[in-house]
């Protein structure tokens, strides 16, 4: 079967065979003008070509220009507003006089009702739709084809204190634009060139933890509550402590649906009370890493500031951090530093300390409160918190963190040596015994007192006697310190 490139070409030749010699030439004469035609257009196109090409190498010099440092920051009053209907002549004073062609005139039919939302800052205008079709520009009258330009338009103050109107935004898509927001702008022209973060005291910004932390519930020991429970994405833990801190941040955090579906809402915030080194600092970073949300660490002194209402804005702060980087969990170490109970005192310090916490308090259940962010707060002290701090709605969960009994001891023991090259005679059951009324942390230290004497004989294995000596010495450094507070 004969391809159709053969046949068209058979056929071309019948019809060229059968058509005179003046049909033949009136048809090549059709086919060159065609040709001509053809690469005018392919000239104009590379000529309109050459021309986009060069715009947008001026454009992109322009924006290179505008962009350079320093910028004036402003603020967003109205975004984005549609301009209203206009004509050239009037009223231009309301823009920028430093840049000509952001200049734009109203109508007089709506010049009263834009001119004065200008003068009050644009708080609740109402949106004008553009319309330059709806009225013919007379005879002669002149044309400002910046200001006809269709699109949004926003309203912002900048930093010198000015009011500004801009038809033509800048290189910021409007319609990402809202009020509050902080942009950068030209000095010059008040073209917005780039959106700026949220101002933040930087004491706020440095509690963020940025990396995640690596501590998970197999470095936990010591909780002598018993408790099986098994969840679908969690491995079986049995210890109590454990399972009500992830029921109340973890689950409202990774399963929310479960809350839904029974209607029930979560706990807004949990309190670690304890004797010091029984791991209520391990327990709200081992919390946080199980989940993907914001880790904010504060300290309770951190936040008792010398001046008058710093410590609450501290506290305002670091909940507006949390908000805008939900979900997130603050975690309040030392929390009786500013939740104590309320006393009446002429002492200005008492009364700001006061005062930050109730600002604490309006965090936590106020007006502005979030679901998606978690408290935990820990402290030494929790007979001396105020009870507001302490009530249901606020930090719901109390969880106790007593010392370690004698099995618990054991298991701190294995979990603080699992690394080190131990002996297979050390007993940790006997070294369990010999440690009573020893917390968590003094619990590491035997460990690394043991590890540094094995060190000091040069020894490839920490045995039994290198843990007994460790014992003695911790034991020696708790008296001491015993006596000398005594």
């Amino acid at each position: 079967m004969a391809s159709p490139m053969v046949e068209d070409s058979s056929f071309e030749e019948d019809q060229l065979a059968s058509m005179s010699t003046d049909d033949i030439i009136r048809a090549s004469r059709l086919l060159d003008n065609e040709i001509r035609i053809l690469k005018e257009e392919l000239q104009r196109t590379n000529l309109e070509l050459d021309s986009f090409k060069e715009k947008i190498k001026e454009n992109q010099e322009k924006i290179k220009l505008n962009k350079q440092l320093p910028y004036l920051v402003g603020n967003i009053v109205e975004a984005p507003l549609h301009p209203p209907s206009y004509k050239p002549g009037c009223y231009s004073q309301f823009l920028p006089q430093t840049c000509p062609y952001l200049q734009i005139t109203f109508a007089v039919e709506v010049v009263q009702t834009w001119e004065s939302a200008i003068r009050v800052g644009l708080q609740s205008p109402s949106i004008l739709e553009m319309n330059p079709e709806d009225e013919a520009e007379e005879d002669g009258a002149n044309i400002d084809l910046d200001s006809q330009r269709k699109g949004k338009c926003v309203v912002l103050k900048t930093s010198t204190r000015q009011t500004i109107f801009l038809p033509v935004v800048g290189l910021v898509d409007p319609d990402k634009l809202k009020p509050g927001d902080l942009v950068g702008v030209n000095k010059d022209s008040y073209l917005i060139l780039d959106t700026l973060p949220s101002e933040y005291d930087s004491r706020v910004k440095a509690m963020e933890v940025d990396e995640k932390p690596t501590e998970d519930y197999n470095d936990i020991g010591g909780l002598e509550k018993q408790a099986s429970f098994l969840y679908s994405d969690l491995d079986a833990f049995k210890i109590e402590q454990i399972q009500e801190l992830v029921e109340a941040i973890v689950l409202p955090m990774t399963h929310a649906e479960r809350f839904q579906k029974l209607g029930v809402r979560p706990p807004k915030g949990v309190l670690l009370y304890g004797p010091p080194g029984t791991g209520k600092t391990l327990m709200a970073r081992a919390c946080a890493a199980q989940t993907n949300a914001t880790f904010l660490k504060l300290a309770g002194p951190q936040l008792v500031q010398m001046f008058i209402g710093d410590g609450a804005k501290l506290v305002r702060d670091a909940f507006l951090l949390a908000k805008e980087k939900s979900p997130c969990i603050i975690f309040i170490d030392e929390i009786d530093a500013i939740g104590t109970k309320r006393f009446d005192s002429e002492v200005s310090g008492d009364r700001e300390v006061q005062r930050t916490m109730l600002e604490l308090l309006n965090q936590l259940d106020g007006f502005s409160s979030d679901d998606r962010i978690k408290v935990i707060a820990a402290t030494n002290r929790a007979d001396i918190l105020d009870p507001a701090l302490m009530r249901s709605g606020r930090l719901d969960r109390k969880i106790e963190f007593p010392h370690p009994t004698e099995e618990a001891r054991a298991r701190i023991l294995q979990i603080h040596s699992r690394k080190m090259n131990v002996h297979p005679d050390v007993n940790f059951e006997e070294l369990a015994r010999s440690t009573d009324d020893f917390n968590g942390a003094q619990l590491k230290a035997v460990c690394v007192e043991a590890g540094m004497l094995a060190l000091r004989r040069d020894a490839t294995e920490v045995n039994h006697e290198d843990f007994n000596e460790g014992i003695i010495q911790v034991q020696a450094k708790k008296k001491a310190s015993l006596n000398y507070y005594a």
